[in-house]
């Protein structure tokens, strides 16, 4: 018998839903926290068919030649700091992470204050091109997560 930590699976609907014990599983979180640092989140109200185009669209943009991804090269969205970066692309420690990766955030446009001031991490997304609906579907699971989040931010 394995005396290895297990990861907590901890159901969360009652957060998502209104409708169950909130205590419970905003207790369980923060036990899963505190002892494991993570958990497992099930219940969540993500709907499975999102999840799979999300999950379809990443895997047709990872797919692509290195030049096509490039094209949404990070570098392109200055302090906004979203796109594509390759392999080694980024440091971790002052070593190079052996990952290539696709950041995006809040879809902000050019006449948004922040954007105007040039506060880093503001600004549009680069989606690529060639791949439609995935912009779409990227600001649907955006969504769909801060919505989850801001249920799970709960005091127990």
């Amino acid at each position: 018998m394995s005396d290895a930590p297990t990861v907590p699976i901890i159901d969360v609907a009652p957060l998502v839903t209104g409708e169950g014990n909130e205590h419970t599983v905003s207790s369980a979180i923060a036990d899963a926290c505190r002892r494991q640092g993570f958990f497992y989140v099930v219940g969540h109200g993500v709907s499975e068919g999102l999840q799979a185009r999300l999950d379809e669209f990443s895997r047709s943009f990872f797919a692509q030649p290195i030049d096509v991804k490039l094209q949404n090269r990070m570098e392109l969205a200055g302090k906004a700091w979203r796109g594509y970066f390759p392999v080694g692309g980024e440091l971790t420690s002052g070593q190079s992470d052996l990952k290539e990766g696709l950041y995006f955030g809040t879809e902000l446009g050019a006449d948004d204050p922040r954007v105007r001031a040039g506060i880093p991490l503001h600004g549009a997304n680069l989606f690529p091109a060639g791949l439609p609906g995935f912009d779409d579907t990227i600001l649907e699971y955006m969504a769909a997560l801060t919505d989850l989040g801001h249920a799970l931010d709960v005091t127990p």
